[in-house]
């Protein structure tokens, strides 16, 4: 495990800390405090170039969450500002809110960091941040593409990429395209990726890109400034998985062999968000769980639109929460998309599900549905639906794709948690629309 300045200074006996301390002096000590080379591990700092050769284009951390990406990459950006005036920034977030609550407000984002009166000026209404030297960093969302298609820029700064949401044959992202073409301030545009794997084909071309270099880590790399108890419960609940995997260790989880769902195969058929105004109808499928302290309620929308396609509209599933939270939470997804029936698995105590839900004052219709085989068997028919292009999502719904993406055609389950209960509800969702659906007319408001 590889240390910081600072942290190798804390190693050192308390009297040789305090000599080395005196002898700094007031302003040295500053420089302590906020020089990033001091308080950095090596792997969160930028690249050197290499002698002879070209200096790198992107630079991709690429590693598990506390390991500290956000703040190499707050610093990245600063240092470039503070000693480029001409330095025109764009970060760029999987929405707005994220860009701005993350990579600009966050307690590792820009208006955190460095001393006080060199941190740059928030303007929000023009989401802009102008340092004292005159470096300006804009703000953007990987949602609005078209928001890059005129400015230009210096410098860009990418978070958490694999999150971005990819329309419907955006192999490389239109987003991603657009920074880029963009890129032509100085002499030598570069971005910063930084991110927790996913397989998507985005992260996969960055990775592939000649003058592209790859950080690896993972959250044990920064145990030191990590809390004892979170690190415990991580690995208690997460190691050895395939979860554990991906978002602790920083590993490219790609698709499993024999898996009925695959992660190209979602990609290709994934939109952008759709209001459900457009939809002929839409329902919400729970999977309720056995007790509060289980496994989650998974609580899928989808849609059918007039040309018989399905869409998966939003993931509203909630983990270990009493019967009347999960109600509660069934009752707000009717009220937002306006859905016109629910379908509830009534495995696991009918009569209490259907009593649980009539008790939040839902709106809609409730059936509820016995399973007679396993939940792979039940799975395997809408799965090929995916394969027949009958279904795309609109969105992106991490937690619910680990667990399609881990269930095997010989009845196995090697995703996410003990139960897939995300994927189950929507293969009862997805089974009621296609399968068993009922296409009587209906006027939606």
């Amino acid at each position: 495990m590889s240390h910081s300045e600072i942290e190798k200074l804390a190693l050192l006996p308390d009297e040789e800390i305090a000599e080395i301390l005196e002898e700094l002096g007031p302003e040295g000590q500053r420089e302590i405090l906020f020089n990033w080379s001091w308080n950095a591990r090596p792997e969160q700092l930028a690249p050197l170039p290499i002698k002879g050769e070209k200096n790198w284009r992107i630079w991709l951390i690429m590693a598990g969450r506390g390991f500290g990406k956000t703040r190499a990459g707050a610093e990245w950006v600063r240092n470039i500002a503070q000693n480029n005036p001409d330095a025109r920034i764009a970060l760029i977030g999987a929405n707005h809110h994220e860009t701005r609550s993350i990579m600009v407000s966050g307690e590792s984002g820009l208006l955190s960091i460095g001393p006080a009166d060199e941190r740059p000026e928030y303007e929000s209404s023009l989401r802009r941040l102008t340092y004292p030297n005159g470096a300006q960093v804009f703000c953007y969302s990987a949602g609005e593409a078209d928001a890059l298609r005129g400015p230009q820029h210096s410098h860009a700064w990418c978070d958490e990429l694999a999150k971005w949401n990819m329309g419907a044959g955006q192999l490389n992202g239109d987003i991603w395209d657009n920074l880029w073409m963009g890129m032509r301030l100085g002499e030598n545009p570069q971005c910063l990726v930084t991110t927790t794997p996913r397989p998507v084909p985005l992260l996969k071309q960055i990775m592939a890109e000649k003058d592209s270099i790859i950080t690896k880590g993972s959250t044990d790399d920064n145990i030191a400034n990590l809390p004892a108890r979170f690190i415990e419960a991580v690995h208690n609940q997460y190691a050895g998985t395939s979860l554990g995997r991906q978002e602790l260790d920083g590993e490219m989880i790609e698709d499993v062999e024999g898996a009925l769902w695959n992660r190209s195969r979602i990609e290709a058929q994934r939109i952008l968000p759709l209001s459900g105004d457009i939809m002929r109808r839409i329902i919400v499928a729970v999977d309720p769980p056995i007790s509060a302290h289980g496994d989650a309620c998974g609580i899928i929308v989808a849609g059918l639109s007039e040309d018989g396609q399905a869409y998966i509209l939003a993931d509203h599933s909630v983990e270990k929460a009493s019967p009347e939270t999960w109600a509660k939470k069934v009752a707000d997804a009717v009220d937002l998309w306006d859905a016109d029936r629910i379908i509830a698995e009534a495995n696991q105590g009918g009569a209490m599900v259907k009593s649980v839900l009539q008790a939040a004052n839902i709106k809609a219709a409730v059936t509820l549905v016995h399973a007679s085989r396993g939940k792979v068997a039940r799975a395997e028919p809408v799965a090929a639906l995916y394969e027949a292009g009958r279904v795309f999502h609109a969105g992106t719904f991490m937690q619910l794709e680990d667990q399609l993406c881990g269930l095997m055609s010989g009845g196995d389950y090697v995703g996410p948690g003990r139960s897939p209960d995300r994927a189950d509800a929507l293969v009862w969702g997805l089974s009621e629309l296609l399968l068993h659906r009922n296409l009587a007319p209906k006027i939606r408001r």
